[in-house]
């Protein structure tokens, strides 16, 4: 794998580097973030960013979206593979402020740090397969790649990056529940995490739809298919439909807005 350079080293950018097996060059403005790096093997840090670009033949941009565009005159002087991992920043802008078609975009999820995040990554058409396996070897490194068309992207944000708090605040849920039937939090909790982990293997090795699973558990006037139905009425299904859906329209609102603010800069 060629020498990768990360630029930012907030939460994500340094889980990312953790997982690179190989070592990163990292930099940020911030010191103090990149020090966090500091003795981490593999890692070196760089004096500046003008010897991270020079020492790097892949970049990725892990810094806040309001700091790409102060970014953009240093970075567009070098011919690099450059793989973002902004929110709401689209290829469309990137490659603009690049001024290089070589542009992968990734959102991964917050459990990059388990090497278990679930990453979509998209291209433009002008992006070479090598450049795109190149993105999608690194992006391995800290979990599941999921190819995806850039314009799902808000979808993606409701069934996974926001998703791990749908299922947390269910796994919390489930452990209350356990709680009231006098199982202690702490153990409720383990059995019902465990429990998620079955679920998950089960699902994995299966070939069956998930509610083919549902009805393989749900035995005639059984005890799941009395819970099954207290969460019907409770519209179980619509309201976790619904989350996803606000959580990729505020997606949606928030891109839109940054866009808005950008042209006005632009402008003036």
């Amino acid at each position: 794998m060629k020498r990768i350079g990360i630029i930012g080293c907030g939460t994500m950018g340094s889980a990312i580097a953790r997982s690179l097996t190989d070592g990163a060059l990292v930099y940020d403005s911030q010191m103090s973030a990149s020090e966090r790096l500091s003795g981490v093997p593999g890692i070196t840090i760089a004096a500046s960013l003008e010897t991270l670009l020079k020492e790097s033949e892949t970049v990725l941009l892990a810094v806040k979206p309001q700091v790409l565009p102060s970014l953009y005159p240093a970075l567009c002087r070098h011919d690099k593979l450059w793989i973002s991992i902004a929110a709401g920043v689209s290829l469309s802008r990137l490659h603009a402020g690049l001024q290089s078609e070589r542009v992968v975009r990734l959102l991964p999820n917050i459990a990059a740090g388990e090497k278990k995040s679930v990453t979509a990554l998209s291209a433009g058409p002008l992006c070479s397969e090598a450049s795109v396996a190149e993105a999608t070897e690194i992006a391995s490194h800290f979990g599941t790649v999921i190819p995806l068309e850039e314009h799902l992207f808000d979808g993606f944000i409701g069934i996974s990056s926001s998703a791990i708090a749908f299922m947390l605040d269910f796994v919390h849920a489930l452990s209350m529940g356990g709680v009231a039937e006098g199982i202690p939090y702490a153990k409720a909790l383990e059995i019902v995490a465990a429990t998620m982990g079955s679920t998950t293997a089960l699902l994995a090795s299966s070939a069956c739809h998930p509610i083919a699973l549902v009805s393989s558990v749900c035995s005639a006037g059984g005890t799941t298919i009395e819970g099954m139905e207290a969460l019907a009425d409770g519209a179980f299904e619509a309201t976790v439909m619904a989350a996803v859906r606000a959580s990729a329209e505020k997606n949606r609102t928030l891109e839109a807005t940054a866009l808005e603010h950008n042209n006005r800069e632009d402008k003036q």
